[in-house]
């Protein structure tokens, strides 16, 4: 059996740290062995314990999240951070910038008085904890397997690294996309501005992004694409013509779709359809959509992400004869989407995320060759 995943909660409210505490605790796979008021002080207690997950409140005397983050992860670069902030375009715009300075994943928090039945919230909790302490384990595994020929100390115990991943590829498409779209999740903010900010407005199809993130997060996250590519980025609005050279952001809390409406033009469509896969913004949907509208002149990319959203869309995008890149597992925060769609055999191509806009740039230019 495992040993419970080790935490830390950072948070200046004494109530809202002990009401963290209880909800994390009361899954047994999960310990929360350290807390503190603040930033410094999380970082003095990160020096006497070894902890794999951090819980880190932004707004906090003496030290805040923002000024505390760069130096936890440079006292601990494999630690996990979720930054937990309130649902305002503040907190929104605060977290985002947490996301892009290294950390792993975000979380809204409700009041104090509501956060002892907030059960939607604990859920959301523990799975993000669970999945990003899972997701350092197993990092830290691949990094430490023995390589053939190599000697260690037999004192120096290593974690069971995870079995070789086997994985069939499809050919590329040979005609140059009409389209590229995106999906992600946990991970999702930091590895799209890499990839965006590496393409620095270079291809010119219209790019359609389903990020799992609420309403307000959204119309953030499209002003720091909008920043960090140079390209004209907005959240998607019903009926809007999709216009080349410009990037989609599925709003939160609605599915993005596409529709033909001509051969030569196409609308963008929002709906509050059930969720799928629990999410809404979902990827298949979008997926699913742009396969019917442009056929097999789409480019599909499935960056870090929890959970399998975006397989099912994939399938259909790859039944007619579009192209899907992955992410690949040492680089992704979680690989669960792009895992998902690598191990189904749908995907042309798993590459680590520095590799995937230069891809991007050839096929949107030139197509496969």
């Amino acid at each position: 059996m495992l040993a419970p995943y080790r935490l830390m909660v950072v948070d200046d409210s004494a109530a809202i740290r002990g009401l963290l505490i209880r909800a994390l605790e009361s899954d047994p796979e999960v310990a929360v062995i350290a807390s503190a008021s603040n930033g410094k002080a999380a970082l003095a207690v990160l020096e006497r314990n070894d902890v794999e997950v951090v819980i880190l409140d932004i707004e906090m005397p003496v030290m805040d999240g923002l000024t505390a983050l760069p130096k936890l992860l440079a006292a601990k670069p494999e630690i996990k951070v979720i930054i937990a902030s309130t649902l305002t375009r503040r907190g929104a715009d605060i977290s985002m910038r947490a996301l892009a300075a290294g950390a792993a994943d975000y979380l809204t928090k409700p009041g104090s008085l509501a956060l002892n039945s907030a059960d939607q919230f604990k859920r959301d909790l523990l799975a993000k904890v669970k999945v990003l302490a899972h997701a350092g384990r197993t990092a830290a595994a691949l990094r430490l397997a023995p390589v053939a020929g190599a000697r260690r100390r037999v004192a120096e115990p290593l974690p069971e690294a995870p079995p070789r991943r086997v994985i069939a590829l499809r050919p590329m498409a040979r005609e140059v996309p009409e389209a590229i779209a995106i999906g992600a999740s946990t991970g999702g903010p930091q590895a799209l501005f890499a990839v965006l900010g590496q393409l620095k407005n270079s291809v010119r199809q219209p790019i359609f992004i389903t990020q799992h993130m609420p309403a307000t997060f959204t119309t953030i996250l499209a002003e720091h694409i909008a920043r960090s590519s140079g390209y004209p980025t907005r959240e998607a609005v019903d009926g809007e013509p999709v216009a080349a050279g410009r990037i989609y952001v599925a709003p939160g809390d609605f599915h993005m779709t596409i529709e033909t409406v001509t051969p030569s033009s196409r609308v963008l469509r929002l709906s509050k359809d059930p969720p799928e896969n629990f999410c809404r913004p979902s990827v298949d949907p979008m997926l699913r959509s742009l396969a019917q509208s442009y056929g097999s002149r789409v480019l599909a990319i499935m960056l870090t992400g929890m959970g399998r959203d975006g397989l099912a869309g994939s399938r259909a995008l790859a039944q007619s004869g579009g192209t899907i890149i992955a992410q690949d597992e040492p680089t992704s925060i979680v690989w669960g989407m792009p895992g998902a769609v690598a191990m189904a055999g749908v995907c042309s191509a798993v590459l680590p995320l520095a590799e995937i806009a230069p891809l991007v740039e050839k096929l949107a230019s030139r197509g496969a060759r």
